[in-house]
């Protein structure tokens, strides 16, 4: 089965692909989306989950999103159809680095993607390029909590802890306005939702021909998880706005 097939049964019962239950979403959308009538863009936005969420409480509000994955965004404009947001939704089917925008927009959305961009400071020196004045990123991704063993660090990349990871987005030119660090519920129910969908699927599909493929994934990565990096690892969501002297 494809990357991409299994990413979408992992995620169906946790849409958002990151580590954050829907009142931490709300929140962060609330701190970012102040005025109601932002361009917001999402650098990586899979099925669109965090700019439908935008578009679907806040009727100001103009979105587009940019991710390699054509099934994802063909999700995401069905979804868009259905809330009856499509008129303020644009999808780019391209690589997030590769995007060009002639005009900025008010917030740019990060969650999950670093990796495209090469880590984190990479993507918030990709948001700079599209961000107006005074605007904001939201952005989410990875840190150690506590000393990662080797196998954690080659199943998950080479994050910092909380602090530093902070230090050295506040020496790239921006200041935190406010975060999140997602809870111990928050990183549990994320893990038991993607491979228990996995596992739920494989089951109720024991005749499709990927479905030991899949119960064989979804085994996998639920004993990397609870081994290799539950004890260690950590996700933190930053709203950012940039400092004074490096607008």
């Amino acid at each position: 089965m494809h990357r991409e097939q299994i990413s979408r049964i992992a995620h169906a019962e946790h849409p958002i692909k990151s580590p954050l239950d829907d009142d931490s979403v709300r929140r962060l959308l609330e701190r970012g989306l102040t005025r109601g009538d932002e361009r917001v863009l999402d650098l990586g936005c899979g099925g669109g989950e965090w700019l439908l969420r935008a578009l679907a409480t806040r009727p100001g509000v103009r979105a587009e999103g940019v991710d390699i994955s054509e099934d994802a965004l063909d999700q995401a404009a069905a979804a868009a159809r259905d809330l009856g947001v499509q008129d303020r939704l644009v999808l780019h089917h391209r690589k997030a680095e590769e995007f060009v925008s002639e005009e900025p927009f008010d917030v740019v959305l990060s969650f999950g993607a670093a990796h495209a961009f090469g880590g984190l400071l990479p993507t918030l020196a990709a948001a700079r390029r599209y961000l107006a004045p005074g605007g904001c990123v939201l952005i989410g991704d990875g840190f150690w909590e506590h000393p990662p063993s080797q196998d954690a660090v080659e199943m998950l990349g080479n994050f910092v802890d909380l602090a530093t990871t902070v230090d050295r987005v506040v020496a790239d030119g921006w200041t935190p306005v406010d975060g999140h660090v997602s809870t111990r519920q928050e990183l549990d129910d994320y893990e038991w939702a993607c491979w228990g969908s996995l596992a739920a699927w494989a089951l109720d599909h024991a005749d499709h021909p990927d479905s030991a493929q899949v119960l064989e994934t979804a085994t996998v990565r639920r004993a990397e998880w609870l081994r290799a990096y539950r004890d260690t690892w950590g996700f933190v969501s930053l709203v950012l706005r940039r400092t004074p002297d490096s607008a």
